[in-house]
């Protein structure tokens, strides 16, 4: 198993309010979280980092690798609602973080199966076979409008309204999370982006890329940054990969 990660704040903005961190919990099993967050100058920054530190904190305080598919389940979800309730709390406290919140990519990657909590509009990406497959849906206006079949996907990728996110982590009391599982052998590679990339990185750029540079994480971490930065880059760009090599 291999990790690796990068952020970058992009050619456009300010600050940079995407946080991102990875670790191995042992050399079988790794773990994964992207937050891109919302709320001000102020707020999304806190937000996205204060969201990953809950996160981190509770899967390395709570994961064993006896774990059944269940209690990963329950983890992950547990461990976003206690994020969910550290970042609404802080807003409560501080006016000047009045209604920040944050997007969350959370992976696992233990036994043969890869776990994914997720909220908002970050996403996670599956290779295998040669192939890439989104593995979450957006939480967001433009997937809302293309699942009633008023726009397509390809008309989504530009649409104006494109970055109205419909699910928060941190902006109320409850957070509603996805939750997904599936096979993740020799070979695969999960990613998990903020939509600073996965705006301007088709899957089949993404497909290429993880194909050619996979030996090298760090290598296709910097490639995947870079295209975005360089064909839009009006956002912060987040990426993180799990390697099962």
């Amino acid at each position: 198993m291999k990790i690796e990660y990068g952020t970058d704040i992009g050619p456009v903005r300010s600050s940079n309010q995407d946080a991102c961190e990875c670790g191995m919990f042992s050399e079988k099993s790794a773990w994964a979280i992207v937050c891109d967050g919302m709320g001000g100058a102020n707020g999304g920054d806190v937000a996205s980092k204060t969201a990953v530190e809950t996160l981190k904190k509770t899967i390395l305080s709570e994961f064993t690798e006896e774990m059944t598919a269940e209690q990963l389940e329950a983890m992950l979800l547990r461990a976003v609602q206690k994020a969910n309730n550290v970042v609404y709390s802080l807003s409560r406290e501080q006016s000047a973080l009045r209604g920040m919140g944050t997007t969350v990519v959370l992976m696992v990657a233990a036994g043969k199966r890869l776990h994914i909590a997720h909220v908002g509009d970050s996403r996670a990406y599956l290779y295998g076979d040669h192939k890439v497959r989104q593995v979450t849906t957006d939480h967001s206006y433009v997937q809302d409008l293309v699942k009633l079949g008023h726009i397509t996907q390809e008309e989504a990728r530009v649409h104006p309204q494109r970055n109205i996110i419909t699910r928060v982590l941190g902006v109320h009391p409850e957070v509603q999370c996805d939750y997904f599982q599936c096979d993740f052998t020799l070979g695969n590679v999960a990613l998990a982006c903020s939509d600073g990339l996965s705006n301007y990185v088709p899957e089949e750029l993404m497909e290429n890329y993880i194909s050619q540079y996979q030996g090298d994480s760090a290598l296709l971490v910097e490639k995947l940054i870079r295209y975005a930065a360089e064909n839009g880059g009006s956002d912060n760009i987040t990426v993180a990969v799990l390697l099962n090599l």
